[in-house]
């Protein structure tokens, strides 16, 4: 299983917006996430608007090629783009930085 952690920016006059969304994730993007190999995800904020997502995976590039090819992931990433900075008008799961794991305690 791949633990994977990544970062993201949402603009911060937009994170409240942002977290209000998050608690209610359309059933079937929840779905689509299960059925493609997202599990014990879980996304952290700071208050400047800096994400830090978590996901454990068989295999995290197949996971979001299997995402992109769910057309509840492209209408959730169309809805979601303008809460990210820098995507260049990309989607987020596109634009995310994927940080190396440099410990792990078992």
């Amino acid at each position: 299983m791949e633990r994977v952690g990544f970062l993201l920016k949402v603009r911060p006059e937009r994170l409240e917006e942002y977290k209000e969304r998050h608690r209610e994730v359309w059933p079937d993007m929840l779905q689509a996430l299960r059925e493609t190999g997202w599990h014990n995800y879980s996304i952290f904020l700071s208050e400047d608007g800096l994400l830090f997502g978590y996901v454990e995976t068989p295999d995290f590039e197949q996971a979001l090629a299997g995402m992109a090819e769910r057309e509840v992931n492209t209408r959730w990433q169309e809805e979601m783009a303008p809460f990210f900075e820098n995507l260049g008008g990309g989607h987020a799961d596109e634009g995310l930085i994927r940080l190396e794991e440099a410990f792990h305690l078992d």
